[in-house]
């Protein structure tokens, strides 16, 4: 199974193609690493290939509720607008941003 490279960086603002809902990546799996029951939840016409990268999302609607998520690259795209977030973890996982928008993930002090 070939798998196609990953677009996006780790701390890139990212939007959903389909839903109203953006987020900042933290984590990415170079293929489905989540459950086939969590995958067979979604309508099988929509439903995405394993065999893609699949971000892990700091993640918030338009009514600003702020929740993980987890999104095959198919369904992102690159959110130009980069507002602020609310998301309360932010600040665990990041420490600003860098000179195009992009968050900068915190180093590890171990």
């Amino acid at each position: 199974m070939s798998t196609k490279p990953a677009k996006f960086k780790l701390g890139a603002i990212v939007k959903h193609k389909k839903f109203h809902f953006r987020g900042i990546i933290f984590d990415v799996d170079p293929i489905f690493n989540n459950t086939d029951e969590w995958l067979e939840r979604i309508p099988e016409d929509r439903r995405p290939k394993k065999n893609q990268p699949f971000y892990h999302l700091l993640a918030e609607n338009e009514d600003k509720s702020v929740y993980i998520a987890y999104v095959s690259q198919q369904n992102l795209e690159e959110d130009l607008e980069k507002e602020p977030f609310t998301h309360p973890s932010v600040k665990l996982i990041f420490d600003g941003k860098d000179t195009e928008g992009n968050y900068i993930v915190k180093q590890s002090t171990n």
